[in-house]
């Protein structure tokens, strides 16, 4: 359903990339079964033709990130340091997270996502607040490394979905 996915633009890439509203997910690649055309009448479709490089800087080599992980029984290793076994879906892993990126809104502060994060994810970093310190490019799974690099300082992503669960990343730097 095209209806679902907008386009919107990453300052940090200088690039567009699609968005879709009912699981709050990103991707950088043509959504399945949507033709160019078609991408160009979504919402933000304009932004399209607006990719560029960017004006005398690089991409960052390294990231700073703190996340929020919820681990489903289809995840690579569906145990955590708070529930030996678990059993939730995927999807009731993306509605708690959902409600979890609802009461951060779009540019949380560092001390209330750290205290959603010690308090909820399943990642053994919530004893940091979800800090993973700082990484460079190929050292986190794919999926979870492309929405970091994209995200702006002090921006939480939409959820990220990785063999490991979902996520909700916030950079910091």
């Amino acid at each position: 359903m095209a209806s679902q996915w907008e386009v919107r633009f990453s300052n940090s890439r200088k690039l567009p990339y699609f968005y879709d509203s009912v699981t709050s997910t990103s991707i950088w690649e043509l959504p399945p079964g949507i033709t160019e055309e078609q991408a160009r009448q979504l919402p933000g479709g304009h932004l399209l033709g607006h990719a560029a490089a960017p004006s005398g800087s690089a991409a960052p080599e390294k990231v700073r990130a703190s996340h929020l992980l919820i681990k489903h029984r289809d995840s690579r290793r569906p145990s955590s340091w708070r529930e030996p076994n678990i059993t939730r879906t995927k999807e009731e892993a993306i509605a708690t997270l959902k409600e979890h990126q609802r009461a951060l809104g779009e540019h949380p502060s560092i001390d209330h996502f750290a205290s959603l994060a010690h308090q909820f994810s399943d990642c053994s970093s919530a004893r940091s607040g979800g800090d993973l310190g700082s990484f460079g490019r190929g050292q986190m799974q794919r999926p979870f490394e492309e929405a970091a690099f994209a995200l702006p300082v002090g921006q939480l992503s939409g959820i990220v979905d990785t063999d490991s669960g979902v996520h909700l990343i916030l950079r910091t730097a």
